[in-house]
């Protein structure tokens, strides 16, 4: 298995302003952690628009069946955490799944 990523997992996801604190909280928590343990890397996003918090979790995967191995089953299929009715205003219906065509970065 490579350790070069060539797959990126995109799922994103809003809530009330109200309540975006919250499930921040609740994602770094809760929704962060397995990822952080099973794929090569992941960066979550937050943009506070008016009235909405809109989230973005981007995990990055060597290839197709390292995903397929976390999310056991299809990985374009939403795993969603326990509260995140609670939180979100609409459940996501699906993960995006792109092909890294150029991984350009500055390591240290």
């Amino acid at each position: 298995m490579t350790t070069t990523p060539t797959i990126a997992r995109i799922w994103r996801g809003r809530t009330r302003a109200d309540v975006g604190d919250a499930y921040e909280v609740y994602l770094r928590a809760e929704g962060i952690p397995p990822l952080e343990k099973t794929a090569l890397g992941v960066q979550p996003f937050r943009e506070d628009r008016e009235g909405e918090s809109w989230f973005t979790t981007i995990s990055y995967w060597p290839d197709h069946e390292s995903m397929t191995a976390f999310t056991k089953g299809e990985p374009t299929k939403v795993h969603h955490l326990d509260r995140d009715p609670e939180f979100l205003i609409e459940l996501p219906e699906r993960i995006q799944i792109h092909r890294i065509l150029l991984d350009h970065r500055r390591l240290p």
